[in-house]
């Protein structure tokens, strides 16, 4: 791969590489834009089909979390780690504490959390090497399970959209449909429960759904038919791409608000489902919750202060439905441009003002 040419072509700023033999590391630190803050995003550990394969996933994975940031109002910018590997039998604490070394060498321009195949341990081992990394245990000032915060930041995301589809963000009386019961998207049906929405519910995971029926009154049906319901809001909350050729067709829902990541299987279908009216919360908008509550931990970690920048959730979903209008373009394309112009306006502004500390300079001499 042109490594290079790509950065260049997608403005990254740096890629480190990171080994160490005697543990087995092999990782790789995608840094994409600093512009708004240090890099924050988590280390991903997979088994790559190849290095190139493995670079490629780093390098969008921190762009990603670059506009997931700058679009939850966070002072921070955009970064992710892949770590080649099988994380049910590579891992071991000599590979996590070197990867900590690497990350303090990097003296704050990247910090970590923990992503798909780590664990809260495998960061607290990190931490032993390293102040630059969120999500450890509780122990160490974390804020423990980030699932109830990731789900209310959906809830008020969802009644922001529900708003511009029906005049109103009660949930009241609204039926959703959701898609996958894991812990985020069952913390999410408490919340709607206590507002009085009615729900329909389906996981593969049968246990799952049976609490959610016993719980909170909910339908049960086939994971195959979530899709056709009669609901006003469908809410993906497992695995991503549920939104595609096949299943638009079967949505009978108004809004589309949910936790999972990557719901739209390609770009053109969110401009599908902008034509036919369905009011979309983009999903790296509405699930930012997460990272939100992590990042508070780099201030000291206050929960009532997490929780009051996660309702701000509802007004990033009314400022991208603004600039939908605005501009006449989908919500998806909406939520980036965003993002965009949060970062464009810190650019301008830090060019302006070291363009009047040189002029300062120049006139004292």
């Amino acid at each position: 791969m042109e490594l290079f040419s790509y950065m260049e072509e997608y403005d990254y700023e740096q890629v480190v590489v990171c080994q160490d033999k005697q543990s087995g590391l092999k990782a790789i630190i995608a840094i994409h834009d600093t512009t708004l803050g240090p890099a924050l995003g988590g280390t991903r550990m997979w088994t790559y089909e190849s290095e190139e394969a493995a670079f490629m996933d780093a390098l969008r994975l921190a762009k990603g979390m670059t506009y997931k940031n700058a679009a939850a109002g966070l002072n921070l910018g955009g970064g992710k780690t892949v770590i080649i590997g099988d994380p049910k039998k590579d891992k071991n604490e000599a590979m996590f504490r070197a990867f900590g070394r690497y990350i303090q060498g990097l003296n704050g321009r990247y910090i970590t959390a923990e992503d798909v195949g780590t664990t809260v341990e495998d960061m607290d081992l990190v931490y032993q090497e390293t102040n630059y990394v969120t999500g450890v245990s509780p122990a160490f000032g974390s804020s423990g399970n980030p699932s109830p915060v990731t789900a209310y930041g959906v809830y008020v995301g969802m009644k922001a959209a529900a708003k511009e589809a029906f005049g109103s963000d009660s949930l009241e009386g609204k039926t959703v449909a959701v898609q996958g019961i894991g812990n985020v998207a069952f913390q999410l049906c408490r919340h709607l429960h206590e507002e009085g929405a009615k729900l329909i519910v389906t996981d593969i995971n049968k246990t799952a759904v049976a609490r959610a029926v016993e719980e909170f009154g909910a339908h049960a049906v086939d994971i195959n038919d979530i899709y056709a319901v009669d609901c006003d809001i469908y809410a993906p909350c497992a695995l991503g791409a549920t939104i595609n050729d096949q299943t638009i067709p079967q949505l009978k829902a108004k809004v589309i608000a949910g936790a999972a990541n990557n719901q739209l299987l390609e770009p053109k279908h969110g401009d599908i489902i902008q034509d036919m009216g369905i009011v979309y919360a983009p999903d790296y908008v509405i699930n930012s919750g997460g990272v939100i509550n992590v990042a508070d931990e780099l201030l000291g970690y206050n929960r009532e202060r997490a929780m009051k920048k996660v309702e701000t959730i509802y007004d990033s979903i009314d400022r991208v439905i603004e600039i939908s209008k605005r501009d006449s373009i989908p919500t998806y394309k909406a939520a980036d441009r965003l993002a965009e112009e949060r970062i464009e306006t810190m650019r301008k502004s830090r060019k302006q003002f070291l363009q009047n500390g040189m002029s300062i300079v120049s006139r004292g001499r």
